[in-house]
């Protein structure tokens, strides 16, 4: 509620502020100077503070919440993809998706692919399927097309398998499965069991964009991230990300003072059978924490060893780590420890958790973890022993909503009971243990954060499934903090941002809606407004649409960006128009059929609700109940 001697850059007021500081929780204007919150408060606190030079925006009543940050998120190597994808993201019926995939296939000069890589399950989909291969060899005979659903397969069209290189000659690839016919040829679909090796392996062999190309695909994904009000992320590494190649685009970004999203970054061992002198070598030319508040070293992972690399996929068998993974990841841990690295590890099952701990108890015998903020990723099978272990050593746990696209496979095989605590995420609040929220994004769940928070709050798939009984959810508040103030812990930041408290850096969002008070239904289909990123706004949109900071086009000029945006697909009928209009009538009416509702009402309703939609995706205006996340 105080400010500095200068004046303030920007002033927001007329808002409905929540701030997290529970010494302040609510006010209705806000005053940013030099990147941080210099007064929060009401208007007769914030008003009087403006000077000639500062900018004042009236947010006509709105509520204003915290900028998100995503606790892990492949924001670098997503980056360097993101203007080559078409994101199925949050597009509700597969005769859309389809629709998509053959406009961009139109579009798509030789020799590049048309990419559909991961943030979708075939659950969301009024279909609830996947297209089939002879679909995708009729919307490209000739265009190569790669389809990426969740860690479990790929889908390729003849012409990506000419592309490849994949013949009834290809042997079978380590840890996966190329699935043939009768007489041996690849038929077009990827198995991944027991890893995803041979889906990225795949994915690898197509072209990449050039490096000026790489930096405007990063702002666009920055961009698209900021639409939906993430102002910072963790990055969690990732295979084929390798340092320090892979982060010159964004060192380059923030050096010229184009980044909008901050970053702390984990580095992420990629040699197997090396893992442990990649770190000796990190750890002796980068120091932790390094950088700015903008982009900064934040320790090691998410992948340490490869032998304690336990990939998720819910339709197979849990797989079994081999008898060297203590050992292995001993030695690097050792390393970190003694260097003062924080590190964080991928374990989806408990068996990966309890055989860590093990490791861990033994190395801070030694060399005492504490003041380390390491933490585990994912933990969906967490049990209540290992909560205790992890609770007694200091450490954190990162859960990210990857059930919420495949929770349906985890019921199929372990059954709805063993689904209710994938992962105990109010267990782990109520046990004390540093717990906050992320998406796990690209390749696997979607990047938008509200699919989590949703999913938090409500417990259900995107599919619609409800996995979790009532006393395992969370209120709106937890789970804000989840994706706010509680992420902090996790990059050593806390008391730095997280919160709309003077002193804390100034990042915030104008959500579409009232988080607080909207229908569980509509969470996941939040938006920005308007988001700030240390005192600069970076995304104006609706009413605040004057105060937007735009970007060049995304490059190449075929790049699915330009027709489609990111999630929901939410610039498609602004630019492609009548033939995914008839795609989504087509798909409604046979959803009308399927699920028997609404009847014959479906025939005129639509007509006009077509006309209607807006930028965020035509789907959402139907409001067929089977549609909703």
């Amino acid at each position: 509620m105080s400010a500095t001697d200068s004046q303030p850059d920007l002033i927001l007021h007329n808002a409905r502020i929540t701030t997290l500081d529970r010494a302040n929780p609510l006010a209705s204007a806000v005053a940013i100077a030099n990147g941080r919150f210099v007064a929060v408060g009401s208007e007769a606190d914030v008003m009087p503070l403006a000077g000639r030079a500062t900018r004042v925006i009236d947010l006509q009543g709105r509520p204003v919440l915290p900028g998100l940050i995503d606790n892990h998120l492949h924001l670098i190597r997503g980056g360097l993809n993101y203007n080559m994808e078409l994101r199925w993201d949050g597009v509700r019926s597969l005769a859309v998706a389809m629709e998509m995939l053959k406009q961009q296939v139109a579009i798509t000069p030789a020799p590049q692919w048309v990419r559909v890589v991961g943030g979708f399950t075939e659950h969301q989909f009024a279909e609830k399927r996947l297209p089939t291969i002879e679909e995708l060899n009729a919307a490209a005979p000739d265009t190569p097309v790669f389809i990426l659903h969740l860690y479990d397969r790929a889908l390729l069209n003849a012409a990506a398998l000419r592309v490849v290189g994949y013949t009834k000659d290809t042997p079978e690839p380590p840890g996966g499965t190329i699935l043939r016919d009768a007489t041996g040829t690849p038929t077009g679909l990827l198995l991944a069991n027991p890893n995803a090796t041979i889906l990225y392996a795949t994915l690898a062999k197509g072209p990449k964009l050039p490096a000026e190309y790489q930096y405007n695909s990063t702002r666009h994904f920055m961009r698209e991230l900021n639409r939906l009000g993430v102002t910072g992320a963790i990055d969690a590494g990732g295979g084929s990300q390798n340092y320090p190649d892979d982060y010159e685009v964004i060192r380059k970004l923030h050096d010229a003072g184009e980044m909008t999203v901050r970053i702390a970054y984990n580095l992420f061992t990629q040699k197997p059978d090396a893992e442990k002198e990649d770190f000796v070598n990190w750890t002796q030319s980068v120091k932790y924490h390094d950088g700015s508040d903008y982009f900064r070293h934040n320790g090691a992972g998410e992948m340490l060893v490869f032998s304690a690399a336990d990939f998720e996929d819910f339709r197979v068998a849990r797989p079994e780590l081999p008898p060297e993974m203590e050992g292995e990841l001993e030695g690097v841990v050792r390393v970190l420890a003694q260097n003062r690295w924080p590190w964080r590890l991928h374990a989806t099952y408990d068996e990966t958790i309890s055989r860590a701990l093990d490791v861990f108890e033994k190395v801070n015998r030694d060399i005492p973890l504490e003041g380390l903020n390491w933490f585990f990723d994912h933990a969906e099978t967490v049990s209540d022993r290992s909560l205790d272990r992890i609770a007694a050593l200091g450490g954190g746990i990162a859960v990210q909503h990857r059930m919420a696209y495949q929770g349906e496979y985890f019921v199929e095989r372990y059954g709805a009971r063993a689904a209710e605590a994938t992962p105990p995420v109010a267990k782990m609040l109520s046990k004390g243990i540093k717990v906050s929220a992320g998406t796990d994004a690209t390749r696997v769940a979607s990047y938008n954060p509200w699919v989590s928070l949703a999913w938090l709050v409500s417990g259900r798939t995107v599919g619609g499934l409800r996995l979790y009984a009532q006393r395992d959810l969370l209120d709106r508040e937890t789970a804000l903090r989840m994706w706010t103030e509680y992420v902090t812990w996790f990059s050593n930041e806390e008391g730095k941002k997280g919160r709309i408290a003077v002193g804390q850096l100034a990042d915030l969002m104008v959500p579409d809606r009232d988080f607080f008070a909207c229908a569980e239904d509509d969470i996941a289909d939040t938006t920005a407004l308007l988001t700030v990123v240390d005192g600069r706004i970076v995304w104006g949109a609706g009413p605040f649409s004057e105060h937007d900071a735009p970007i060049p086009p995304a490059m190449p000029d075929w790049s699915p960006v330009r027709q489609y945006g990111g999630y929901g697909g939410w610039g498609a009928t602004q630019q492609s128009g009548a033939p995914l209009q008839r795609a989504a009538a087509a798909a409604l009416c046979a959803c009308a059929s399927a699920c028997n509702l609404h009847g014959h009402a479906h025939g005129s309703a639509w007509g006009s609700a077509l006309p209607t939609s807006d930028a965020k995706g035509f789907w959402g205006a139907f409001g067929c109940s089977c549609w909703a996340i």
